[in-house]
């Protein structure tokens, strides 16, 4: 199993091979280009130090200032650097006081109605982002969980095309791109 979300080997190994560094790339997914997004833990690992993984532990304890600055670097991990950083080190946070810091116990040994419900009790994460999340997980991370494809509905549909879970090549990005499009033009003339 390899992500490939990003166009860029390095975050996209990063995202493949750290649970932390993936849920983190989702929780930025906010306002900015997937891909954007998805990089932004390769950034914070490069900048903060921590090599190949990122460690909830440390950006839960880090001086926020201090994460501010790293999430402001050129190039930006987001357009929104310091509410950005914020909801990092509370996600981080949860991760210690809730999981021991380890972000694939979220998932590991659940089901899909479980890991919906563990994913919508973390900071910044509403139902459609632990949805798309739970998707991802199912679709390109190895997560069999029972009934995950009905808990992470419309977004775990076989042959779908509506997210960061249906991103596998430069082609299948165009089309969850196209559907993004698609969804906006149908919102605003509704």
């Amino acid at each position: 199993m390899a992500l490939h979300i990003t166009g860029d080997a390095d975050a996209d190994r990063l995202l493949t091979d750290d649970p932390l560094a993936l849920l983190v790339g989702m929780l930025l997914d906010q306002q900015i280009a997937m891909e954007t997004a998805f990089t932004g833990p390769r950034k914070i690992a490069d900048r903060t130090g921590s090599g190949d993984h990122l460690d909830a532990a440390a950006l839960a304890g880090a001086d926020p200032d201090e994460l501010v600055a790293v999430f402001r670097e050129t190039p930006a991990v987001h357009r929104f650097p310091g509410s950005m950083a914020a909801r990092v080190q509370a996600l981080c946070q949860a991760l210690v006081d809730d999981w021991g810091g380890d972000a694939a116990a979220l998932w590991r040994d659940a089901d899909g109605p479980t890991v919906l419900r563990r994913l919508k009790a973390l900071p910044g994460f509403g139902d459609q982002k632990a949805k798309i999340f739970l998707a991802l997980l199912g679709k390109q991370y190895g997560f069999a969980g029972d009934g995950w494809r009905e808990a992470s509905a419309p977004y775990g549909e076989e042959g779908s095309f509506r997210s960061v879970a249906d991103i596998v090549s430069p082609e299948s990005l165009t089309k969850v791109r196209e559907h993004k499009r698609a969804m906006k033009a149908a919102a605003r003339g509704a």
